[in-house]
């Protein structure tokens, strides 16, 4: 049982090493996939 629990532990952790943030953002892109960002003044592409 406790081997089962250590485990579940270890890829319980291994999980939250290899996931990312996502942050979203606003702002209609173009046929490339690009758009500008206004406060930066650049053209910005995903």
């Amino acid at each position: 049982m406790k081997k089962i629990i250590a485990v579940t532990l270890f890829a319980l952790a291994g999980l939250g090493l290899t996931t990312a943030n996502a942050w979203a953002h606003s702002g209609r892109t173009d046929k490339n996939g690009c758009h500008m960002d206004r406060k930066a003044g650049t053209r910005h592409c995903h």
